[in-house]
Formats: structure tokens, sequence, C-alpha cells
């Protein structure tokens, strides 16, 4: 499963829809101009993240849904921006997919690099605000990955050419999108279960900035390309979603209530699942391997 986070299914406007600018090769579904089908026989489909709340989808609740099936936006009457609240770490604590998972016997693993100052906090018991996809991992006891895992290649970090990390002085190789695709690609496959988060999409959608926009999806491209080129898709299926929208209208710098994307490749294509709203994900990856 790759998370994007913040990115929506909008208007083929290319004054505001950097996925319309480029135009982006993997996400081509647009509200006026609608494609189901996409790159390596994959289904575009989409989901509501309002999910009958009143307000803009914000991001605690919506990774909490998509990574639970719970409305975690009703089970606490608002939609929650940032890092998940007590509630929501309940939830996740208790509903994880992590957790459902390896309880039904399948390898699962959050595939992220997370820097030495995390790990540091998680020795010394310091207090740290953990974001909802840390917490869904914790409530499996999963292993997390660290910078000698990217140094061997085991694993990507959430800003995948590594530039961030450079410049914050680690001694880690820079990689290109297309390396960093393969790298999760190859890692992936030792396991039943992966997910990868990505938000730097978020960030650029925050920021306005068109030629930052469409780098992020010329990135975006390149790396979903290359893990699709580099997946047996005839044996291992790959989920794409988000959590709400908000890089494909670069007139707000707020989120969006557009749909998200939900795209799939490999068996969950084929079998043309109906997707309604992002609580529909883990459901459908759950019942893919038959704990449902």
């Amino acid at each position: 499963m790759i998370f994007i986070d913040g990115i929506g299914v909008g208007k083929k406007d290319p004054a505001i829809n950097p996925f319309a600018a480029l135009p982006s090769q993997t996400f081509t579904d647009f509200l006026d101009d609608r494609h189901l089908t996409g790159v390596h026989d994959g289904l575009a489909l989409r989901a509501d993240a309002s999910l009958g709340v009143e307000g803009i989808p914000q991001s605690a609740t919506g990774q909490t849904a998509l990574l639970t099936g719970v409305n975690a936006a009703a089970a606490i009457g608002r939609h929650l921006n940032g890092f998940p609240s007590r509630k929501l770490r309940d939830i996740l604590h208790e509903r994880s997919i992590f957790k459902k998972l390896t309880e039904g016997g399948v390898k699962a693993c959050f595939i992220n690099v997370f820097n030495p100052l995390f790990f540091e906090a998680l020795e010394k018991n310091l207090p740290i605000r953990n974001s909802v996809t840390t917490v869904a991992n914790m409530a499996a006891s999963l292993r997390f990955f660290g910078i000698e895992d990217l140094v061997k290649r085991r694993a990507v970090y959430q800003e995948f050419t590594n530039q961030m990390l450079i410049e914050k002085g680690f001694h880690v190789p820079a990689f290109t999108p297309r390396e960093a695709g393969e790298i999760l690609a190859r890692s992936a496959a030792g396991y039943d279960f992966c997910l990868y988060e990505y938000f730097q999409t978020d960030a650029a959608g925050h920021a306005q900035g068109q030629l930052r926009a469409i780098e992020e999806v010329s990135k975006l491209d390149e790396f979903l390309l290359a893990v699709l080129d580099k997946t047996d898709l005839k044996e291992t299926s790959i989920i794409l979603s988000s959590d709400h929208g908000n890089l494909e209208d670069l007139s707000t710098s707020q989120h969006t209530s557009n749909p998200v994307p939900v795209l799939l490749w490999g068996e969950l294509a084929r079998n043309h699942p109906e997707i309604k709203s992002i609580l529909d994900v883990t459901p459908l990856i759950m019942k893919s391997f038959r704990l449902v």
C-alpha cells in the first residue's frame, strides 16, 4: 500500500491542478474527465474523505479512517489535523491494519525510514508526537527502519530522494525517484503487506507554488512507474490512496473536499471492487488476505 498525503481528484485545469499541468502518467482521472483505467492495467477509483462529517477533511482523522476502516471523524465529532488525539490513538491501537494483519498471520511492515532522533526518543522514553502511521505500526509492535536500512537499500525515507536528510548532514546516498521506487518494490517483495507513506505532496499543496507542485507530480510519476515496473503484478497487488485532497487545487492553501484517488493494480484491480469512501480501503485489504 502506498499512502500519498494530500492528493485529491480535481478538475482538469492546468492553471490550478499540477496533475493536469504535467500531465501525470499515473494520475489521469479528473472530475471533469473520468478515466477508470491507467498504466499497467490499473484501475482508478475515487473515495469520499468527508465521511458525513461537516468541515474539510484533515490528516489525523483521515489517516486513522484509512488505516482502520473506522470513521474517526465521526468518532470524535470533527475532522482533526496533524497528530492523532488520545481517542484516535485508542482506535489505532485497537483497529490498526498492521495489528489486524499480523494477528491473522500476515507478515507486514511499515517501510519508511526514521532518523536517529526518533530511536533516541524511544530509547530514553522522551515525549514525542507520533503520526498516525507511526502509532498504527506501534499497535502491532512491528520494527521501525533506520538510516542503516536506508544505506543498505532495505527501506525508503518519506522524501525518497534523501535530499532532506543530506541537507541535515546525514551521510546517505542520494536516490533518483526511479531508484527509490525500485528499492521499494524489491524490499516490499519480502513481505505479505507493506505500507509506504509520502507526504511532501501535502506540503507542496499548502505552499501553492506551481513549479514545486509540478515537480512533486513528476517525481511521483517516476517513482510509481518504477514500483510498477519492478513488481510482479500477477502475484502482487498495489493500492494507492490518500487522506484528503490538497495538491490538486493550488487555488487554495487549504485541504479540499474533493474525493481522493484509490488506484489499484494486480488482482485488486482485476476484481473491480466497489469503493465508496476511504473507510473501504482497510476492509478491501483484509478481504484480499481472506481475513474477513
